[in-house]
């Protein structure tokens, strides 16, 4: 009985799988191009043993980012403690620390000529204190190699340990990124051992630590959420005081994962858009093919984006100020 039930939930599951991949609209065909620039990243990363998400979670954008020589590093090895049921990273039994990781790192940003960097993880939760200890390092040899370098971080929930985000933190990357994922509904299906309110309290106890360091999260849309849904989950973005909001369009990376359940149009992603200028994003980088980390440096910029760290103090509060003001939606923003 339980096997029947499991071979007909499974064939559920492949028959919709067809379904979708038979109507994937054009504008989430990715065209597959590599250049000099594509080759040299990779002649980079491989030379000095690194690894990038954009590989191990499969980003669809990599041949764009990479020729653009922009990448997202991914430090603390490349197997996750987690089996996230939306994400292609391994999972499993993470080897030991690579304490070197943090100097290879910022070498590489410098081999690259990189003004903006965005360093993530896997998580580690076999660690005390979830691989923060790396973060910094990885940020303060970021630091001292390019100290123009904009230092953004794309951070695990460190299962509610503050003083592994305070640690993190005390590094002074200038911004800090954690994404919620999906829906408070779907949360616990969609993501494994992360919680939608643990989330959130990570969001708010970065910007109570240091309000000085810009917040960023994302949404993948998809997976079965409804409107309403997106527009609650911004708002409780916005109440934590998130600056920075992406939101993408789900792909099943393998026929493990879970199924796209819908396609979102361009014209969808804009009016999302304008939902989250309305509710005082400082910007929010909404479209089929974004991604956490896609234009990166960018995002910082149209949120009037110098590397806050960078700069004297006064000019950094000064910019803060400006940024608390309200958003006013302009013309093109979105509807």
């Amino acid at each position: 009985m339980v096997e029947s039930k499991l071979l007909e939930k499974q064939r559920a599951k492949e028959q919709k799988m067809r379904e979708m991949a038979a109507n994937r609209p054009e504008w989430l065909k990715v065209q597959i191009k590599t250049g000099p620039n594509f080759k040299d990243l990779k002649e980079i990363m491989r030379g000095k043993s690194l690894h990038t998400v954009c590989e191990e979670a499969r980003c669809p954008n990599i041949y764009e980012c990479w020729e653009h020589r922009t990448a997202t590093f991914m430090i603390l090895g490349d197997v996750c403690t987690r089996a996230c049921r939306f994400c292609a990273v391994t999972s499993g039994r993470p080897s030991h620390l690579d304490w070197a990781e943090p100097k290879r790192v910022a070498d590489a940003v410098v081999d690259m000529g990189l003004q903006h960097v965005v360093v993530t993880s896997v998580a580690r939760d076999d660690l005390a204190d979830g691989g923060a200890s790396v973060f910094a390092a990885t940020i303060r040899a970021i630091r001292e190699a390019v100290p123009s370098c904009g230092v953004e971080v794309l951070i695990p929930d460190f299962m509610g340990n503050w003083e592994a985000l305070r640690t993190v933190l005390d590094a002074s990357p200038d911004i800090l990124n954690h994404n919620i994922e999906t829906v408070r509904r779907l949360s616990d299906r969609v993501r494994s051992k992360a919680k939608y309110d643990r989330t959130l309290e990570l969001l708010r106890r970065s910007k109570e630590m240091r309000p000085d360091i810009r917040t960023k999260c994302s949404i993948m849309v998809g997976l079965g959420e409804t409107e309403a849904e997106v527009l609650e989950t911004m708002d409780d973005l916005r109440a934590v005081g998130v600056d920075i909001l992406t939101i993408g369009q789900y792909l099943q990376p393998t026929k493990k994962h879970l199924v796209v359940e819908r396609f979102y149009t361009p014209t969808e992603f804009l009016r999302l858009r304008g939902e989250g200028l309305k509710r005082g994003f400082a910007h929010v980088e909404s479209g089929p093919m974004v991604r956490s980390s896609y234009h990166a440096h960018e995002q910082v910029q149209r949120a009037n984006g110098l590397p806050l760290q960078s700069l004297p103090a006064e000019a950094r509060q000064h910019l803060l100020a400006s940024e608390s003001r309200p958003r006013v939606l302009q013309e093109g923003d979105g509807q």
